[in-house]
């Protein structure tokens, strides 16, 4: 979304290799681009896709968007609406790119509208991240028509641990590669393997998920970015944009989610 759409009220959810803004409101944003494979879904329907900066407005019922292709869409008439991210680096990824190669898909039918509905009702009814990040992740596997892949390596799973634990902060090659005790070109080719992207590219979406959740617990934009390891705010700014195609102002925190992260815990009787 653009910081023009004020009125985009939701949340947002991240994993290894995606993310999600779900919300409602907002209007039309103006045309960009951006790394991840974008995947956009208007509901119950009133969703419109341009592709490039001068194309046609086409109505559709999902759009998915290939890595680097100019486009924009128009949510003015949805209820509400889903833009997932995928990372080209993933199996998801690289096989919608290798599906897509290089253009815009609109997408239609009963089975993508049933899958869109059981994102919304994990959205709007079971008030749940994991329920919604599980029903997204769905839609994703489904139109890439892989299974769902998951770090199995407990070298990985060590190392994933190490940079959690390190609360935003950036650990390099060498020093993840020596905890779990394998050398940096082994660990680098074992962990793009085992993830399906590169170590820096997992640091970067584990500090951009530090940051949303703080941003979605209420925190300004200056806060969240700095409890997240980036420099200040117009560094986290700056990375949005590059990987979302929006800035963190575009969006108020007020979903579902967000606002049951807000919800004051229930008094012990």
């Amino acid at each position: 979304m653009s910081e023009k759409l004020p009125r985009y009220e939701g949340d947002f959810l991240a994993w290894t290799g995606g993310g999600l803004f779900i919300g409602c409101g907002g209007g039309q944003v103006a045309p960009h681009a951006h790394y991840a494979i974008q995947l956009v879904v208007g509901a119950p329907s009133g969703l419109k896709v341009q592709e490039g900066s001068r194309g046609a407005w086409k109505a559709c019922a999902g759009a998915l968007v290939p890595s680097r292709a100019v486009h924009s869409i128009d949510v003015s008439d949805c209820e509400w609406n889903a833009v997932l991210f995928i990372e080209p680096e993933t199996p998801q990824g690289r096989t919608l790119a290798a599906r897509l190669n290089g253009q815009i898909e609109r997408l239609e039918g009963e089975e993508l509208a049933i899958r869109v509905d059981s994102l919304g009702h994990a959205w709007r009814e079971c008030r749940n991240s994991k329920t919604v990040q599980q029903a997204a992740q769905a839609l994703v596997d489904w139109l890439s028509g892989t299974l769902p892949h998951l770090p199995s390596d407990p070298r990985v799973l060590q190392a994933i641990e190490h940079i959690r634990g390190r609360a935003g902060e950036p650990a390099s090659l060498e020093e993840v590669a020596g905890v779990v005790h394998l050398s940096p070109s082994r660990f680098r080719h074992l962990f793009v393997e085992q993830t399906g992207m590169p170590l820096r590219t997992y640091q970067l979406w584990r500090r951009l998920l530090l940051a949303w959740e703080f941003l979605m617990q209420g925190a300004s934009v200056a806060s969240a970015a700095h409890a997240a390891g980036f420099a200040d705010a117009a560094h986290l700014t700056r990375t949005c944009r590059s990987m979302f195609g929006l800035a963190p102002s575009a969006m108020r925190m007020a979903g579902p989610l967000s606002d049951r992260l807000r919800e004051p815990p229930a008094a012990q009787g």
